[in-house]
């Protein structure tokens, strides 16, 4: 079963970052969270990649083309030109990366990697990393037999609750988590039959294709209690920073 990565945003919310990289090249731990993302997925044996590109995408390129050659011991042989790997420690990933436009949005991208994927497949955001089971969500996708699969997720708390009495501040805790429900949290495991449902690169996979797959009863909810946390800003992005340097990070499946 292939995964699909949205990887061809602008990123404008975490613009401090994103003017110099594409949002997924963003570095938690001294490597992408995309590198991150493909670590969760890898963990559970699903190593087939398709990577859609846009707003920068050559950079995106550019990583995977060293990839192996930044995580090996290399010999180079200056006179017959000779380049020479001996250990490795590079993932054994097969990557397909499609320029899917600049300007496409998310259904648009999914629409134009139509050719690269099989019956069944998953798709996710480039910028939200979980401690989710995605054996259990493939299953759980396989055993329905609805057309599309979304992981729903408790939105984190992001601003400090008051707990005020006659002008004094008795307590101060986050945010309650789950005040407004739970989410579409990305993780998503899809029918190829989904991709008749989007029209071209104007549409977002968000409206009209869920919104008609959820009215048609083809819509299931995987949940997700555990940890997620998008990127979206550079707040997020400090903080996921932070559990990974404090070793704290629940994404971290793999050893």
């Amino acid at each position: 079963m292939k995964v699909v990565i949205l990887a061809g945003g602008y990123g404008t919310r975490i613009s401090e970052e994103s003017h110099l990289r594409p949002k997924p090249m963003i570095e938690i731990g001294g490597r992408p969270i995309l590198w991150h993302i493909m670590k969760i997925y890898s963990h559970y044996g699903f190593s087939d990649f398709v990577i859609c590109l846009g707003y920068r995408g050559y950079m995106i390129k550019e990583y995977f083309s060293n990839y192996i050659l930044h995580l090996s011991d290399v010999t180079f042989d200056m006179a017959t030109g000779e380049t020479i790997y001996h250990s490795s420690k590079a993932e054994p990933w097969r990557v397909t990366l499609v320029d899917t436009g600049p300007e496409s949005m998310t259904g648009g991208r999914l629409k134009r990697v139509g050719e690269y994927l099989g019956d069944t497949f998953c798709l996710t955001y480039g910028d939200g990393v979980a401690d989710i089971d995605i054996r259990a969500l493939t299953d759980f996708h396989l055993r329905h037999g609805r057309e599309a699969t979304v992981t729903s997720v408790v939105p984190p708390g992001r601003y400090g609750a008051l707990a005020i009495e006659s002008g004094q501040v008795k307590s101060f805790t986050e945010k309650p988590a789950g005040d407004n429900g739970r989410i579409n949290g990305g993780f998503f495991v899809l029918n190829r039959s989904v991709l008749d449902r989007i029209e071209g690169d104007h549409v977002a996979f968000e409206s009209a294709p869920l919104e008609g797959l959820a009215r048609d009863g083809q819509l299931m909810a995987f949940p997700h209690d555990g940890f997620w946390r998008p990127m979206d800003t550079l707040r997020d992005k400090n903080q996921l920073e932070e559990l990974w340097q404090q070793n704290r990070a629940p994404w971290k499946l793999w050893s």
